[in-house]
């Protein structure tokens, strides 16, 4: 008894130890996952105000493009009036010096000079009409001048205006571009400490199963040497009664071993994996993942596929209760049943072997 007892304790103790640990690493890794997701959300508020001061940027940026086009008409436009000016002074100057012979002319000479009354009237209305429209012209050039350079001065203004509000656009721009770098940077960290603690549960896990390995085989070879049964291989061979499962596992307590699958002894699982490792096919350690309802997404792992339909050979997986349940499928029968064997149905350790409803049930094809 002591041979048995002892090795109960060591699997448990080993066994919670490292759930434990396994479960600080889990939530840990949690946590960094949930500090990873804050900074992200962050990051994306960032990112879409970032987006926006972007494009006020390209829309402000149109505008100084605008502008710009405006100035260089404008540029054009006084370049051509100045060109005009220059002209309109050539012909003035030829008028005014026109002019001012006429006026060196006394009003005798004109008297003399014209055919008549009438004639010297009309060449006196003339020099009046040119002085006046002398006096338009310069006029009409200063106010052009005038308003040439007042839209000239404008447009200058507001070009200065939109390149200055680009400016402070571009520094909130690079304050937010910042913000984004370093916030996505704190979500990287996070993401890296889950990705340490997640591959710490894996390790640990592994650690486990050795650990348990081990304790199994020390306890196997402890109750070898007290009579308790039979020399043991890699697979436990079979025994009889109790549908052949290992009589150094059959005839113990309950959980009093953990197998070479990482499960313990007389419970559905334990025996499950044994029957199909009975017939030469591949069974995954399950390293913690070994609920009887943690099969089909822990074996699946291993390319190991499940569906509805019954086959003779695999393991059914009833989900009642916590934990679950499997069964061996023995036969598919012609009525649509199928005959299963199975241990620790009723919570009691013992083997059993009945014939069921296959439906309701999800079948794992080792």
């Amino acid at each position: 008894m002591m041979a048995v007892a002892a090795p109960i304790e060591i699997g448990k103790t080993v066994s919670a130890n490292y759930d434990e640990r396994i479960q600080a690493a889990k939530e840990e890794a949690s946590k960094n996952e949930a500090q990873a997701n804050e900074f992200s959300q962050m990051a994306e508020s960032y990112e879409q105000e970032l987006a926006q001061l972007e494009a006020q940027a390209r829309s402000l940026q149109q505008q100084i493009a605008d502008s710009e086009k405006r100035r260089d008409k404008l540029e054009k436009e006084i370049k051509a009036n100045k060109e005009k000016i220059g002209t309109n002074k050539s012909a003035l100057g030829s008028t005014i010096v026109d002019l001012q012979v006429e006026s060196e002319t006394s009003t005798l000479e004109m008297v003399a000079s014209s055919r008549n009354i009438s004639d010297f009237v009309d060449r006196q209305s003339q020099q009046t009409a040119i002085q006046n429209k002398l006096n338009d012209t310069i006029e009409e050039i200063d106010r052009l001048q005038a308003k040439l350079a007042k839209q000239q001065e404008s447009v200058e203004q507001e070009i200065e205006n939109q390149k200055s509000q680009r400016q402070q656009l571009a520094s909130k721009e690079a304050e937010k571009a910042t913000l984004v770098k370093e916030t996505r940077g704190e979500e990287g960290k996070y993401r890296e400490r889950a990705k340490q603690n997640n591959e710490r549960v894996k390790q640990l896990q592994a650690a486990q199963a050795e650990e348990n390995r081990r304790a199994a085989a020390a306890a196997m070879a402890a109750a070898n040497q007290g009579g308790g049964g039979g020399g043991i291989a890699s697979i436990p061979a079979g025994s009889p009664g109790g549908g052949g499962y290992p009589g150094v596992w059959a005839n113990a307590p309950i959980n009093a071993y953990v197998d070479n699958w990482g499960l313990y002894s007389r419970q559905c699982v334990s025996y499950a994996a044994w029957k199909v490792a009975g017939t030469g096919r591949f069974v995954p350690h399950f390293a913690g993942m070994g609920n009887a309802n943690q099969w089909p997404s822990t074996v699946a792992r291993h390319g190991i596929p499940s569906g509805s339909a019954p086959r003779a050979g695999s393991v059914a997986m009833m989900p009642i209760g916590y934990y679950g349940h499997v069964m061996y499928v023995e036969s598919v029968n012609a009525d649509g049943s199928i005959t299963v064997s199975d241990y620790n149905l009723e919570w009691d350790g013992l083997y059993r072997q009945y014939t069921r409803s296959a439906a309701g049930l999800t079948y794992i094809y080792f």
